[in-house]
């Protein structure tokens, strides 16, 4: 009895933390896989895909459960909703074929005690054979070329403010404002310098979507590069939190302003200020003089195909599923790029000019058009999920593509991508600095 007596009383003396870490599950209870009779969920038109799930509750198989699924186009309305039922932890579904190059989409749930479990699942159709649907404008390098010609002419005026309180042992970081366009257009960006003295690549950082605030990026840094990440609607992330939010409205659903014509078009001045921001790094006393990189995803990976297109001085580029490709597809019949004109009723409403005249705006700023003057080698990466940037778009830009091209696919991936991706990338891009004197 005092045996026991003193086992209760040693447990009394364990916080109640420390059960609650015991107690924590290694594993999610209900657990579900989902592969597809080809490996790489890549066929050939004409072959029919087919899912395989499996889905365990508590380590056994779930039995004489429904699975509900609809099936169609990428981004399009649904052709197709049935049900199958899982027995000892599998069941097989058709996704059906398709006679074009292009993606279908599979949507699928169960129910477990009361509680959803749901996966979206993408595969491709002959990716390599997808075509655009942006026309490409006779005079496209023409406009770029008068357009890049006048910027030039509007000086950078750089101010670069020194910012000690983000400095790390290896690097340091000074915020930049450049001039880029007319009307007293500007970009701001983290420059950040690995601490040592040298010289070294360069790497431009622009910005996914939306007007969020920029933080300094290191990783580069710690690879030996110089990199900024910018912003790209004038707002100093050096504002006050009350401010900044107060100015972020004036920028709001930016990517319809302008559409009447390609010389007011949102985009121009964010296109020749990431052009302005190479040429910026590439003043820099500790510039190698010869590597100059660019790297960024979804609006950051479109603007890294225009960058890259339109400076010269770049070297190498690494987009991750860039966003403003194909942006007339949803006008064809199948999926566009992200900021998906055209896809609904409400999309189609905030743009202001005609079909006509939008469509021809566009054209001297999708990606695509941009993807067919790339002279330098390129690492390319995206998942088939990706719901923001279809890769049904991707692919019409990346086919484009004549320069040298890695290209990564990683199917399960939607709109992100793995670290090792990530790594993967940098890795790449290390390889592609040519040593200097």
């Amino acid at each position: 009895m005092r045996n026991y007596l003193f086992f209760f009383a040693c447990l009394s003396l364990f916080p109640a933390s420390l059960f609650a870490q015991m107690s924590q599950p290694k594993r999610d209870y209900v657990e579900f896989l989902t592969t597809t009779n080809q490996s790489d969920r890549t066929y050939r038109p004409g072959e029919e895909a087919q899912l395989h799930i499996q889905a365990y509750a508590g380590g056994l198989p779930l039995d004489q459960v429904t699975v509900h699924y609809t099936v169609g186009g990428e981004m399009l309305p649904e052709e197709r909703t049935d049900s199958v039922t899982l027995r000892h932890g599998e069941a097989t579904l058709s996704l059906g074929t398709s006679d074009t190059p292009g993606f279908r989409t599979c949507q699928y749930h169960f129910d477990v005690a009361g509680k959803r479990y749901k996966e979206l699942v993408k595969v491709a159709f002959a990716p390599e054979q997808i075509q655009p649907t942006i026309p490409y404008p006779e005079d496209f390098q023409a406009f770029w070329s008068r357009t890049l010609k006048e910027a030039e002419a509007i000086p950078m005026n750089p101010v670069v403010t020194r910012l000690p309180q983000y400095d790390t042992d290896i690097a340091e970081v000074s915020l930049v404002k450049l001039d880029c366009g007319a009307n007293g257009r500007c970009i701001y960006g983290y420059l950040v310098k690995p601490k040592a003295e040298g010289k070294y690549p360069v790497i431009l950082y622009p910005p996914g979507a939306g007007s969020k605030r920029i933080i300094p990026e290191y990783d580069y840094a710690k690879e030996g590069f110089i990199s900024m990440k910018i912003e790209i609607h004038g707002l100093s992330p050096e504002l006050p939190e009350a401010v900044y939010a107060e100015k972020r409205k004036t920028v709001e659903d930016y990517m319809y302003r302008g559409l009447e014509s390609p010389e007011n078009y949102y985009y121009k001045d964010v296109y020749v200020g990431c052009s302005r921001a190479i040429d910026f790094l590439c003043s820099l006393p500790e510039f190698d003089g010869r590597n100059v990189g660019v790297s960024g995803g979804s609006q950051g990976g479109a603007l890294t195909l225009v960058t890259a297109a339109l400076n010269p001085k770049v070297t190498f580029l690494a987009p991750f599923y860039p966003a403003l490709s194909d942006m007339t597809g949803f006008l064809h019949g199948r999926a566009g790029g992200w900021p998906k004109f055209y896809a609904t009723p409400e999309s189609t409403a905030k743009i202001s000019a005609d079909t006509a005249t939008a469509v021809r705006t566009l054209s001297y700023y999708d990606v695509v058009n941009f993807a067919r003057q790339i002279r330098v080698p390129g690492f390319y990466s995206y998942g088939y999920n990706d719901e923001t940037c279809s890769p049904t778009s991707i692919n019409a830009a990346l086919n484009c593509i004549t320069a040298p091209k890695e290209v990564v696919i990683t199917p399960p991936s939607g709109h992100w991508r793995f670290v090792e991706t990530n790594r993967q990338s940098i890795e790449w891009m290390k390889k592609q600095v040519t040593p200097t004197k």
